[in-house]
């Protein structure tokens, strides 16, 4: 249950919203580090909603992210926004340190007073995203950024929490990521609400933008017909668009852009595209519907972590696991029943 902030975390609450970049980096790191008083903090943070536009760039290693996004962001900085950039990098499963090489490859952001970079590890989590990145991305839009940028670490089929975090999600490939009507299998073709084809100038890369058109509307026309796919869109609705097919009612046709985030080639159509999309999520109302459910996402989370804490720090749950254990190896019990006991313990 959330209380009055102490005193220096009162101080550090007073500084963040005068807009001290210091106290951004230090909120960030109370809450990333979940240090104690971190979610009196965000409770007092977060009664202020959302305004930044979030932009999420995933998709396999070496398909150029972090390019594509510092070329987002020169574009946005020409137009006086002010910035927060989020990088996840992969925690060594031996050393448990991480390179934050996002943060290199971003250097020339870097000295940009109208850009703050985030650079965070994954710390065992999976998904894409570290363990507290959305609650990150909610410092940075409370502290009166216009648009956060978030760069997941490169992921596979399934590592796909980048759609619980970002307004427009954008899915970053090349040429070598091999056949593309063999991976729309993956979960990670499922979730764009736009398609980039990066280093477009390699040999291959108009075969696999056509391949993928192609694949979103074989998709469209078969398996997916009635299944609601990234935040409850119709996938069938509203790829009708690139099919030639009116769409039946308002809707979103993911495209299929090519860049060479290096050069800059494609990046304006780019831009052009974010910002169709901004728009067609603030007019059909699906920007509040995918706010809606981060609120759901959060609170499941929060309740989730906070059951365990309670669990595992209370003596008579640790003692009921203890005599559970002690069942088990008298075959009286299972893992099974004993979980049913302490849940049952828990919630009386």
């Amino acid at each position: 249950m959330t209380g009055p902030l102490e005193s220096a975390l009162a101080e550090l609450l007073e500084r963040f919203h005068d807009g001290q970049p210091v106290a951004l980096g230090r909120a960030i790191s109370l809450v990333e580090n979940e240090r104690p008083g971190f979610q009196d903090f965000l409770h007092e943070v977060l009664r202020v909603g959302p305004r930044a536009a979030r932009i999420g760039f995933t998709g396999p290693p070496g398909a150029g992210k972090s390019s594509l996004l510092s070329m987002v962001a020169t574009n946005c900085r020409t137009q006086d926004e002010q910035l927060g950039v989020v990088a996840v990098d992969p925690t060594s499963s031996y050393s448990g340190g991480a390179l934050l090489g996002d943060r290199i490859r971003m250097s020339d952001l870097a000295t940009d007073p109208g850009i703050f970079i985030r650079s965070m590890a994954t710390r065992g989590s999976l998904g894409g995203l570290a363990t507290t990145t959305k609650e990150v991305l909610d410092l940075m839009d409370a502290f009166g950024f216009d648009r956060v940028l978030i760069e997941t670490v490169g992921v596979g089929q399934t590592e796909l929490e980048i759609t619980a975090a970002a307004d427009t999600v954008i899915v970053v490939l090349v040429p070598e990521s091999g056949d593309a009507i063999q991976t729309m299998k993956a979960g990670l073709m499922e979730i764009a609400d736009i398609f980039v084809v990066n280093k477009a100038d390699r040999p291959g890369a108009d075969r696999l933008v056509k391949d993928l058109r192609q694949g979103l509307h074989l998709r469209a026309a078969t398996a997916i017909e009635s299944a609601p796919a990234h935040h409850g869109l119709d996938l069938a609705r509203i790829m009708r668009k690139e099919s030639c097919e009116e769409p039946r009612g308002p809707g979103w046709s993911p495209p299929v852009l090519s860049t060479v985030a290096q050069s800059g080639e494609g990046v304006e159509d780019l831009m052009d595209t974010i910002k169709a999309h901004r728009f067609w999520l603030e007019e059909s109302g699906e920007l509040e519907e995918r706010r809606r459910g981060r609120r759901k996402v959060r609170i499941q989370d929060v309740v989730d972590r906070e059951l365990r804490r309670t669990a595992w720090r209370s003596d008579t749950v640790l003692a009921e696991l203890d005599q559970g254990l002690e069942r088990i190896q008298k075959r009286k019990d299972t893992p099974y029943s004993v979980a049913w006991d302490i849940l049952d313990r828990l919630l009386r």
